[in-house]
């Protein structure tokens, strides 16, 4: 199983859902930006990203465990963790 592989394919996806969803300019989305600042998300985005990872990935989340992630960085490693529990 190579991790690495699913990683970025798990990046693509949450990518695509961000340009096509909230519009936003692929270029600003990296490893570190933070979702707030930079990308502007706000917390009831924050909802709508949870349906889709829920859906995307068959994982369920508590509004409260995302709370903590702050960088798109933060946002793979915990969809990551999710979706090997």
């Amino acid at each position: 199983l190579n991790l690495g592989m699913e990683r970025n394919e798990n990046i693509e996806i949450v990518n695509h859902f961000l340009v096509d969803e909230f519009e936003i300019d692929p270029g600003l989305i990296r490893d570190e930006p933070l979702l707030k600042d930079e990308l502007e998300i706000e917390s009831l985005d924050l909802v709508d990203i949870i349906v889709m990872i829920e859906k995307e990935f068959k994982v369920k989340i508590k509004p409260e465990e995302i709370i903590k992630v702050r960088t798109m960085n933060e946002l793979y490693d915990f969809i990551e963790a999710k979706v090997k529990n």
